[in-house]
């Protein structure tokens, strides 16, 4: 694969931010929802948003986008 563009990339963390965001939200109200049906879709969200960010890391990994280079 080519290398990513800059503003590729930093579309990249964006994303993954936002999802990670979402997903640290979403468990943190988890426990204020009473309803079982809005409780269901609220878990099923997580584990839709925790799948969307194992794949960019998949990618990210996979592409060697980061360096992983320590000094």
């Amino acid at each position: 694969m080519s290398r990513i563009a800059t503003a590729e990339m930093l579309q990249l963390r964006e994303l993954l931010q936002m999802e990670s965001n979402s997903v640290a939200k979403a468990k943190a109200t988890q426990s204020l929802i009473q309803d079982d049906e809005m409780l269901t879709l609220a878990k099923s969200g997580i584990q839709a948003s925790e799948a969307r960010i194992k794949n960019l890391q998949k990618f990210i990994s996979e592409n060697d986008i980061v360096a992983t280079e320590v000094h």
